[in-house]
């Protein structure tokens, strides 16, 4: 009886032993669906005497492959992109460039104004011969985007994007527009407290970038990924000429009236445009998204989940998949 109670205990341990050996703890959907690994390989264009650097990927064969153009903002790259591009790749040809000064591109002796970054992603479209363009855009690169489809309209099939710099929420009247982080941009934008927080301190990227997911931490290699490009402080200047550029009182003008120009266009193109929005949001609240959509023709907005400013690092597979299922209604497959 004893040898028999044995036995059994025996291949109960060794049941259970078995069972957890063979049972692991399956992935999370947010860990399939986030990955600290860029799938696409850097190329790299000279453009007005600078190499940008891209990634791309998809349907690189074709001639009539659709074309997908990724343009980020302050102080992201290309990186932002990597888990988006994968659910729209289908569809044609994904391309991801990293603003002059920004990323792996080159950082030239330039002012890194608006205008300058302007110059520079209309070369990049013009150096690869890049046609009937759809734009995937955020932040900054949302206005640059946007200019470029109201001067190239005949050149961009439709339009999606998120956390944009447009109305309602600039041009802004005063810091108001950032709710509790007024004083902080109003620092940024005093040199004599800006250049410290930005380029000795690097602040956007160690506090904004670096703890703006609300869902997840971003990974030890994430950081790394969005450090490199700035680790040496001389490399900050792009960083902290942007919120200088944002059009706020009225300054700088030259920026109120591509704002302003911007939204003119988008109250009166008929160009396709996909709005992604999130709560609370940062600049593009789910109250400014309903105002966008009374606002601005043939816009479809879509909520993606929770999340602040930079929606990619939190939510990558509702932003790629319903940008996919939305050119597909556009469009066709």
């Amino acid at each position: 009886m004893i040898r028999i109670f044995s036995i059994l205990v025996l291949l109960l341990a060794s049941t259970s032993y078995f069972a957890e050996e063979e049972t692991e703890t399956p992935p999370t959907p947010m860990e399939l669906a986030i990955s600290d690994e860029m799938k696409y390989d850097s190329r790299f264009v000279e453009v007005h005497g600078s190499r940008m650097h891209y990634v791309e990927g998809g349907d690189l064969v074709s001639k009539n492959a659709q074309v997908f153009l990724f343009l980020h903002g302050n102080p992201s790259s290309s990186y932002l992109w990597r888990n988006v591009m994968p659910h729209i790749e289908p569809l044609g040809r994904v391309i991801a460039v990293d603003l002059v000064g920004f990323g792996q591109s080159d950082k030239p002796d330039i002012g890194y104004t608006y205008q300058e970054h302007s110059k520079y992603v209309d070369g990049f479209i013009a150096a690869l011969d890049l046609k009937d363009i759809t734009l995937v855009i955020h932040d900054w690169g949302s206005v640059l985007g946007l200019d470029y489809a109201r001067r190239n309209s005949g050149n961009v099939k439709a339009v999606a994007m998120m956390e944009a710099l447009i109305p309602p929420a600039f041009p802004a009247k005063d810091y108001g527009v950032f709710g509790g982080f007024a004083d902080v941009f109003k620092n940024f934008r005093t040199p004599e407290t800006g250049r410290p927080l930005l380029i000795d301190q690097n602040f956007f990227i160690e506090n904004f970038l670096l703890q703006a997911t609300l869902t997840r931490t971003l990974s030890e290699k994430e950081k790394e990924t969005y450090r490199k490009p700035f680790l040496d402080p001389k490399d900050r200047e792009p960083i902290y000429v942007w919120p200088n550029e944002l059009p706020i009182g009225g300054e700088p003008a030259r920026n109120v009236a591509v704002v302003n120009a911007v939204a003119d266009w988008l109250k009166k193109s008929s160009t396709p445009k996909l709005l992604l929005y999130v709560t609370p949001g940062a600049l593009v609240s789910p109250q400014s998204a309903k105002w966008m959509q009374e606002n601005y023709r043939n816009l479809e907005a879509i909520f993606v989940g929770y999340g602040a400013h930079y929606i990619q690092e939190d939510n990558p597979e509702a932003i790629g998949r319903n940008i996919n299922l939305w050119y597909q209604r556009k469009f066709g497959s």
